[in-house]
C-alpha cells in the first residue's frame, strides 16, 4: 500500500463566502476532497485560518487565508477490482478512459463496489494516495466518453485549477427531442430539486452554471447537438437542455419521453422507445498538460448504441426528405 502523501493548499476567502462556516467554505473551494474529510482535518488542527485553527462551525471572512496542510492517507474504503478499462491516454500524471454506459464513476449509496474508481485503483495502486483516486470530473453512470484522471497530487492540484478556472474544455454530443432552430448560451443556476431530491433542477439559490450548443445535425423530430461545459455541476447538461424544453434522448429522469416523428419505421420507433439511457457521449476533451505545459486533446468516436441511433435517423430523414 503506498503511503500517505502531504495536501497542501492556500485559499483567500472570497467575498461571495464571507460569513459562512469554515467548513462550508473549503467544500466549496476544494470540492474534490469530501467534506467529512475536510472535517477531520479541521478538527485535528490541520487547518488554521490566518495562523490559528478554528472549528469547523466557526464563520471566515473575506480576505482571511486558509491554509490547509494535511496527510492523505490511503484509500481504505474502496477495494481494487479487476474491471476492464478503455485507456485511450497515459503516461505518469495523467490518465484519459474511455468510459462506457453503465459504469458508476465512484462508491456511492447503491453502487459500494464496481466503478471506475475500483477499476483505477487495480490498474494504477499508486492512485490510493491521490484524492478520490485521482478523479477530478465525473460523468453520469450512463453517459459515455472522455474523462481524465490524475494520477499525481501534482496533476491533482493542475487539473482541479484548471476546471476552476474553466480551462478545461469538455465537449459532448447530445441527441434531444424536439427541433432545435438554432445554437445558443444557457445561463440558468442548478441545486437540488426542491421536492424531488434525487433530481437536480434550474433553482434560484442553485449554483452558477453555463452551457453553450451549437446544432450539429437535425432530423425529424429531433436534434443533434454539439455540448460545451462552461461549469460542471451535476446533471448540467441534462437539466438545462430540459429547462428550454429539449430533453435528451432516453432520459427517464428529465422528461426524455420517447416521442417517435410521424410515419417513423417500426425499427426507428422501437429503437427511440427502447433507447436505455440519455443519448449523450463526451467526445472531445482537452487541457494543458499538469507538467509539460503543453494544450493536450482527446477525441474518442460515439458510443456504439448512440451511433445506430443516429444511423437510423439519418436514414429516416433522406427517405423522408
Amino acid at each position: 500500500m503506498p503511503a500517505a502523501e502531504r495536501f497542501r493548499r492556500a485559499i483567500r476567502v472570497d467575498p461571495g463566502l464571507a460569513a459562512r462556516r469554515l467548513d462550508h467554505v473549503l467544500a466549496v473551494s476544494i470540492p474534490e476532497i469530501s467534506r467529512s474529510r475536510l472535517q477531520a482535518w479541521i478538527a485535528s488542527g490541520q487547518v488554521r485560518v490566518d495562523g490559528s485553527p478554528r472549528r469547523s462551525r466557526d464563520k471566515v471572512w473575506a480576505g482571511e487565508v486558509i491554509e490547509l496542510e494535511a496527510r492523505i492517507e490511503p484509500i481504505g474504503d474502496c477495494r481494487p477490482e479487476s474491471i476492464a478499462l478503455d485507456v485511450v491516454f497515459e503516461d505518469e500524471q495523467i490518465l484519459v478512459v474511455n468510459k462506457p454506459a453503465g459504469l458508476v464513476v465512484h462508491p456511492a449509496a447503491g453502487h459500494p463496489d464496481g466503478t471506475l474508481q475500483n477499476a483505477l485503483l487495480h490498474h494504477a495502486p499508486n492512485l490510493a494516495s491521490v484524492p478520490r483516486a485521482g478523479i477530478v470530473h465525473r460523468l453520469d453512470r450512463d453517459t459515455t466518453g472522455l474523462l481524465v484522471v490524475a494520477k499525481t497530487l501534482h496533476a491533482h492540484c493542475s487539473l482541479v485549477a484548471q476546471l476552476q478556472a474553466r480551462r478545461v474544455h469538455r465537449e459532448y454530443c447530445a441527441l434531444t427531442i424536439g427541433e432545435v432552430v438554432a445554437g445558443g448560451r444557457i445561463e440558468a443556476p442548478i441545486g437540488r430539486h426542491p421536492t424531488h431530491r434525487t433530481r437536480m433542477a434550474v433553482v434560484r439559490d442553485g449554483r452558477f452554471a453555463a452551457t453553450r450548443y451549437r446544432v450539429l445535425e437535425r432530423f425529424r423530430g429531433h436534434t443533434l447537438l454539439a455540448v460545451e461545459l462552461e461549469t460542471g455541476r451535476t446533471h448540467q447538461i441534462r437539466v438545462h437542455l430540459t429547462s428550454i424544453q429539449f430533453p435528451l434522448v432516453g432520459d427517464r429522469v428529465y422528461g426524455g419521453r420517447p416521442r417517435p416523428p410521424k410515419q417513423a419505421s417500426p425499427a426507428l420507433v422501437l429503437a427511440l422507445q427502447t433507447f436505455p439511457r440519455q443519448a449523450l457521449h463526451a467526445i472531445r476533451l482537452g487541457l494543458e498538460h499538469p507538467t509539460l505545459g503543453t494544450t493536450m486533446t482527446w477525441e474518442v468516436p460515439m458510443a456504439a448504441d448512440f451511433a445506430d441511433l443516429l444511423g437510423l435517423l439519418r436514414h429516416e430523414s433522406v427517405t423522408c426528405s
